[in-house]
C-alpha cells in the first residue's frame, strides 16, 4: 500500500516539477475552446437590442451585477507565459466566468422579457456558454466555484439598463477568453 502510494506522490511531483497541477490529458480541446469561444464573442456582441449606441452612466455605490464580476486578471496566468507554464489557474478563472454569466443569463433580468425567449442570440449565447464551460471542466473533475450569489429580482424598469451592461461585460470577458483560447490552440494543442 506504501509502494502505490510512494509512487502516486512521484508522479505528482513530476507533473508539479513541469509547472503543471494536473497531468496533460486533463487540458482542454484548445481549438473547440477557440472555435466555442469567437462563436460566443459573436453572440454577445448580436445580442444587444437594436437601438443604436447608448451611453451608459457610471454608477457609484453597490450594484450586484457588477461588483461581483470575475475578471481575468495578470495573477491568473492567462499570459502565453503563464498558460504554457501552468494553465489552469486560467481555465479555472474562464469557468467561474462562465458560471457568473450563465447565472445572469438565466435571471430574469433576461427571462423576465419574452421577445428574449425565442431562439434569439441571448439563448444562442446562453448554450455556447454552457457548452464552453462544459468542454473546460475535464469529466470527473469539479472545480469549485465561488458561491456566485443569484441576483435580486429585478425591477422590470431596471433591466434594459441592466441587460446592457452586462452584456457589455459579458463582451469584453469573452474577447479575453477567445484571445486565450486562440494562443492555447495555436501553441498548446499536441
Amino acid at each position: 500500500m506504501l509502494g502505490s502510494r510512494a509512487v502516486m506522490l512521484l508522479l505528482l511531483l513530476a507533473y508539479t516539477a513541469l509547472g503543471r497541477a494536473v497531468p496533460e490529458s486533463s487540458s482542454p480541446a484548445w481549438a473547440q475552446c477557440q472555435q466555442l469561444s469567437q462563436k460566443l464573442c459573436t453572440l454577445a456582441w448580436s445580442a444587444h437590442p437594436l437601438m443604436g449606441h447608448v451611453d451608459l452612466p457610471r454608477e457609484e455605490g453597490d450594484d450586484e451585477t457588477t461588483n461581483d464580476v470575475p475578471h481575468i486578471q495578470c495573477e491568473d496566468g492567462c499570459d502565453p507565459q503563464g498558460l504554457s507554464d501552468n494553465s489552469q489557474s486560467c481555465l479555472e478563472r474562464i469557468h467561474q466566468g462562465l458560471v457568473f454569466y450563465e447565472r445572469l443569463l438565466s435571471s430574469d433580468i433576461f427571462t423576465g422579457e419574452p421577445s428574449l425567449l425565442s431562439s434569439g442570440p441571448v439563448i444562442q449565447l446562453h448554450a455556447s456558454l454552457l457548452g464552453l464551460r462544459q468542454l473546460l471542466q475535464p469529466e470527473g473533475h469539479h472545480w469549485e466555484t465561488e458561491q456566485t450569489p443569484s441576483p435580486s429580482p429585478s425591477q422590470p424598469w431596471q433591466r434594459l439598463l441592466l441587460r446592457l451592461k452586462i452584456l457589455r461585460s459579458l463582451q469584453a470577458f469573452v474577447a479575453i477568453a477567445a484571445r486565450v483560447f486562440a494562443h492555447g490552440a495555436a501553441a498548446l494543442s499536441p
